[in-house]
């Protein structure tokens, strides 16, 4: 069969997406570049030419699902102003919609594996880094609306992110789901602390 050539950003985005599917459907420790090869009829060479192992693949895979998000959750709050969301109904809003970790539970599992925990590590630290921001222009309309009040939008939503996902992720920590249940209980008034936020305002995130 004759291959096709294609643009190297399109032939990296067609491993990327293959990669993809396959850590969808099989576990990645059984999941082989030989397969991907077979699947989009490429050469040995040209796999390895962009991706040097398949460690270097799930961390494209794991980027790919994380920009992905990332788009996702700028297009939700475009859609908050839409209608009309003050700060607090968009961040319940962002929280409500967030299926990566239900839609991903194969791949985003992978992360877990002690071999990845560096990987699981950085790619967290980039995710949080670029998600942030939006929360923190969220903030920042919650402030000009008088739900909120804070200097420090930025910092406060770097806070809220971090501590809500490395205080209850087992990957990080060997956390019983008590004591998940335990710190997820206390997130609510923490916030209301932390962003001066009228009481009860965060009660959706344990529920």
């Amino acid at each position: 069969m004759t291959r096709t050539v294609k643009k190297p950003d399109e032939r990296r985005e067609e491993i990327i997406k293959a990669a993809r599917e396959l850590f969808h459907s099989k576990e990645y420790d059984k999941a082989t570049m030989q397969e991907l090869m077979k699947t989009l009829n490429i050469a040995k060479g040209t796999i390895y030419h962009y991706f040097s192992s398949k460690e270097e693949l799930l961390e494209a895979v794991v980027e790919d699902l994380m920009d992905e998000e990332l788009a996702k959750k700028n297009k939700l709050v475009k859609e908050s102003r839409r209608k009309k969301l003050n700060a607090v109904e968009t961040i319940r809003f962002l929280s409500t919609q967030d299926r990566m970790a239900e839609e991903n539970e194969e791949i985003l599992d992978m992360l877990h594996q002690p071999g990845n925990i560096i990987l699981h590590a950085r790619q967290l630290g980039r995710y949080l880094t670029r998600l942030a921001p939006i929360y923190a222009a969220v903030i920042e309309e919650g402030c000009e609306q008088g739900m909120f009040k804070t200097d420090h939008p930025l910092e406060c939503a770097e806070f809220l992110l971090a501590g809500i996902q490395f205080l209850t992720d087992v990957g990080f920590y060997p956390w019983t789901q008590e004591e998940i249940a335990r710190r997820m209980a206390a997130f609510p008034s923490l916030l209301e602390d932390l962003l001066s936020a009228p009481e009860g305002a965060f009660d959706f995130l344990v529920e």
